[in-house]
This record gives C-alpha cells, structure tokens and sequence, in this order.
C-alpha cells in the first residue's frame, strides 16, 4: 500500500494535498503533478512511501530540473511507483527493453556500472570524484552500482528546508512524518493522511 501527498510551500507555511496515484503513470505525470499544486512557483515536496519499505522525496522548483531522492532504491525498484524515481536515478531509457529485466536484488543482468546525472550537477558542494561519500550516500553522477539496497538520488535536497542530509539517510519507519516534523508541515500532512 501506497502512500503519497504533496507539499506546497507558500508565504504562510506549507499546504498539503493528498496526491493520486491513479493518475501518475509516469515521472512526468507526477512532476506535472507536483508543479500544478505550487503557488507561484515556489517549492512542493511530493512524498512517497511504501508500507515503511522504502520512501522517496521529489523537490520541484518552479521550472528547475527536479531533484530526487530515494531511501532504499533496490526495494523501491521492484514496486511501480518507486521504479519511476529509480530508472530516473539509474538513467534507465523507459523504451530500452534490455532492462526492463531485473533480477531480485534490482540489477540488471549483464550490466557492471550504470551513470546517472543531474541535469543540475546536483549538489554543488559535492567532489565529481566522489562515489560514496563518508555519511553512506551514493553520488550517482558518477556511476555508483545499480539500485544499491540503501539510499539514491540527493540527499541534500531538503537541506535548506530544514531537513539534513544525515537526517534524511537515517530515517525509517514513519519517515514522511518525520519529514514533515522538520518542515513544521505536520499539521497539514497529518490532515491528508
């Protein structure tokens, strides 16, 4: 079982919408998503979670490029939903039939290194030589292994919402709540829960 919401931010604190997953049938579908729920252009956070098996964060900025977060990519790239936010990390082509097959552990067979990018370069005060940095995260810009049985995508992406990229890595359980205990949008997630 799935649960999802979006978080707008806005001049008075954030606003929470409860998102429909019966209509996202694509990355772009729930990127579309989250930009039509944003107040001037302003940030949303769209959370997801899977029965406290994994959990993923997608921040969109105006028109930026999205930034992604995934806390467990090798279990969410076996449920639908989490294999959008990871073909996106792992730089999967959606029309390349070779990997759609993966095996149990989440790789694909045949496959020793796969590159993903941030069209952004992600976080800046990050080294390119970096693959995995102290604090356990992977850098996917510069190609970590295949849906890793721990976090992918960004860490740092709610670092300036209050939300630290250690804290982000560590959390489990009732992680979207947590989120929002540190976003100080507890309240409004809790009323679309």
């Amino acid at each position: 079982m799935y649960f999802a919401a979006l978080l707008a931010r806005t001049e008075d604190g954030w606003e929470a919408s409860d998102m429909e997953l019966d209509d996202v049938e694509s990355l772009s579908d729930l990127i579309d998503l989250a930009r039509s729920a944003s107040v001037d252009d302003d940030t949303v956070v769209a959370l997801i979670e899977q029965e406290d098996t994994w959990f993923g964060v997608v921040r969109v900025d105006g028109e930026e490029d999205p930034r992604f977060y995934v806390s467990n990519a090798s279990a969410a790239s076996r449920s639908s939903y989490g294999s959008m936010l990871t073909d996106e990390l792992l730089g999967k082509d959606d029309e390349d039939d070779e990997l759609d097959e993966l095996d149990l552990d989440g790789t694909e067979d045949g496959e020793d290194e796969v590159v993903a990018s941030y069209p952004d370069g992600g976080p800046a005060d990050r080294d390119e030589e970096e693959d995995d940095d102290a604090d356990g995260s992977h850098d996917v810009r510069a190609g970590s292994e295949p849906a890793p049985a721990g976090p992918l995508g960004d860490p740092r992406l709610l670092d300036d919402l209050g939300v630290s990229h250690k804290q982000l890595m560590t959390l489990d359980g009732d992680a979207l709540s947590e989120i929002a205990e540190s976003l100080g949008a507890t309240e409004v997630l809790e009323a679309v829960r």
